[in-house]
């Protein structure tokens, strides 16, 4: 009986999710040869081919079997790996995290990483990505996320870099105002949803004012839930109860914000690599 080394399948898998085995290397920190030669390791094994490559990149029809049982072989592996690792694995991991992500699914996320490494302090703050970045390259943070850029296409992701869409939000009742200024419900200077909006309703010609601006989600959320006023926010993160929309009647749409993972990977503790390793899992699956 034949059988199938875990890091063939998660290369396979990654080269799928990615979209190539250029990117799939950068993530798996490999060469472009080297991804060439675990699949083609992986078709010779099995005897099957699992891309085709005559018209760009395609998944062939075992390659598409073989895919199904890869992730559910990897996902026991690394619930296998996680359980009987948790107890080896100590320290406090500081974390940082944006304001709009505080009640979406990271607290979910670190609650199951708490429940499998108890024995990891974390020290979570919340605060505007630019605070982030800035006190992370003072060493203020073992490992932040934060958006970092805005886009106006939706490029792959890769790397440590996500990509999710913009969209407004607002309580499901807004009437955009005619002949009045829209009232926009912001985080305060420095935010890039803040400083996106205003520049997309600026360059379409539509007036706008600050009905309301906060710090803490929390804020945001009460503000639309009241009716003061509209936001955007990436579509992952938006609150129960609260709609997003891609345009809003004359509203220009609102292009796409670029989320990183920054850490250390030279100097980092194996708390802190645990740590990047579920929140990336959970935030690529979020982000798909």
């Amino acid at each position: 009986m034949k059988n199938i080394p875990t890091e063939l399948l998660r290369t396979f898998i990654t080269i799928v999710d990615l979209g190539g085995f250029t990117l799939a290397g950068a993530l798996l920190g490999r060469s472009q040869p080297a991804i060439s030669l675990q699949v083609k390791r992986l078709e010779e094994l099995l005897d099957i081919t699992v891309f085709q490559r005559n018209n760009g990149l395609q998944v062939t029809e075992e390659g598409e079997v073989l895919l199904g049982f890869a992730r559910r072989m990897l996902d026991i592996n690394d619930s296998a790996v996680t359980r009987l690792a948790k107890s080896r694995i100590s320290g406090q991991v500081r974390l940082g995290i944006p304001n709009d992500f505080e009640v979406s699914f990271l607290p979910r996320l670190l609650s199951q990483f708490g429940q499998a490494h108890p024995e990891v302090a974390l020290e979570v703050n919340c605060d505007l990505s630019v605070k982030l970045l800035k006190d992370f390259q003072q060493g203020h943070y073992d490992l932040v996320l934060a958006t970092d850029s805005l886009e106006e296409t939706l490029p792959i992701n890769s790397g440590d870099e996500f990509y999710e869409t913009i969209v407004w939000v607002t309580n499901g009742h807004f009437d955009w105002p005619e002949n009045q200024p829209v009232p926009l419900v912001v985080y305060p200077i420095g935010c890039r949803y803040r400083q996106q909006i205003i520049s997309k309703l600026n360059a379409a010609g539509i007036a706008w004012r600050i009905a309301y601006s906060s710090s803490s989600l929390l804020g945001i959320q009460a503000a639309i839930e009241a009716g003061l006023g509209i936001s955007a926010l990436a579509r992952s993160t938006v609150p129960h109860g609260l709609h997003s929309h891609l345009q809003i009647q004359e509203s220009p749409q609102l292009g796409h914000v670029k989320i990183v993972f920054k850490h250390d990977r030279g100097n980092q503790t194996d708390a802190t690599k645990r740590l990047y390793e579920y929140l990336y899992t959970g935030l690529e699956q979020s982000a798909s």
